[in-house]
């Protein structure tokens, strides 16, 4: 996937756990794992905004685009 998820490298650098983060934007933990993982197809601005909140961040600092083989060829 061309967008990666950069969440578990920010919840490194502030010293948090993903169930601390989960309890305080009000999401499950699997949820919250699945964003981390990358195996989600969206994300609310909602929750995006919560998770910068809480995180001191912007949210060019949790999500990456690579462009990979797929999208390179489309062009």
């Amino acid at each position: 996937m061309p967008v990666i998820v950069n969440l578990d490298v920010m919840l490194a650098r502030r010293k948090m756990r993903s169930k601390e983060l989960a309890a305080k934007i009000g999401i499950t933990e699997q949820n919250l794992s699945l964003l981390k993982s990358g195996k989600v197809r969206g994300v609310r601005f909602s929750t995006l905004a919560r998770i910068c909140a809480e995180l001191d961040c912007q949210p060019g600092d949790l999500l990456e685009y690579q462009p990979g083989p797929e999208e390179e060829d489309e062009t």
